[in-house]
């Protein structure tokens, strides 16, 4: 996955992975974390979701990060919130009240860009990415957070040899693999959305699964 084939999906607005709502499992489950209000949340790959304005709403600072110039710029003013807009390393930062979008390359973070980042929220990274990508997100994930975060992680399972990614099919095996080793892993929840899902019936997908993690530093 070169960063050309994101720039085009958000240039040509072929952005179904993008939900018109707050996520419902966010809202379900990020409670159950218990973290203080003003904790900072790390969002990778946050496009211009609108759960990063309900994580600020919580009384969360945000840092989210995107390759799409676009979809951050689309963020703000769909949030009708004027960012200062400045240069941070590697990276072009905007900034709102408690919400700031980092636009470049996720694999440029560092972990003192990330050292008060106590918390993280993945809804649409992981599944993003294929295999070998996904095994590099995770071990930077790994190596940049600090060791007593918690966060949500949203995964889609399905027989990926029946439709073609991204979203890519992460089984719980895969995610087991890829950070279970580092990590505390618990599933809070699992749920057969193929009913709701038009894009994978259409497909011919004959199952999809959602499912929620709890995931911690040990």
């Amino acid at each position: 996955m070169q960063p050309e084939f994101w720039h085009k999906k958000w240039a040509s607005n072929q952005i179904g992975f993008h939900l018109p709502e707050v996520n419902p499992y966010l809202q379900r489950h990020w409670a159950s974390l218990a973290l203080a209000a003003q904790t900072r949340v790390l969002v990778p790959l946050c496009g211009k979701s609108l759960d990063l304005r309900w994580l600020a709403q919580q009384g969360h600072e945000v840092l989210g990060v995107e390759l799409s110039e676009q979809a951050v710029e689309d963020f703000f003013r769909e949030q009708q919130l004027e960012p200062q807009i400045i240069e941070e390393g590697a990276f072009k930062v905007y900034r709102a009240h408690s919400i700031e979008l980092w636009v470049g390359d996720f694999f440029a973070l560092t972990a003192a860009d990330v050292a008060d980042c106590a918390a993280l929220y993945d809804r649409a990274a992981l599944i993003a990415l294929p295999p070998p990508m996904r095994e590099r997100y995770a071990a930077h994930l790994q190596k940049i957070l600090p060791t007593d975060f918690c966060g949500l992680l949203i995964t889609l399972d399905y027989d990926q040899t029946q439709m073609p990614g991204p979203p890519f099919a992460v089984g719980d095996g895969d995610v087991q693999q890829l950070l279970s080793g580092a990590w505390q892993v618990q599933m809070l929840e699992e749920q057969d959305v193929l009913g709701e899902s038009w894009k994978f019936l259409q497909a011919g997908v004959t199952r999809l699964e959602e499912r929620v993690y709890r995931v911690s530093g040990r």
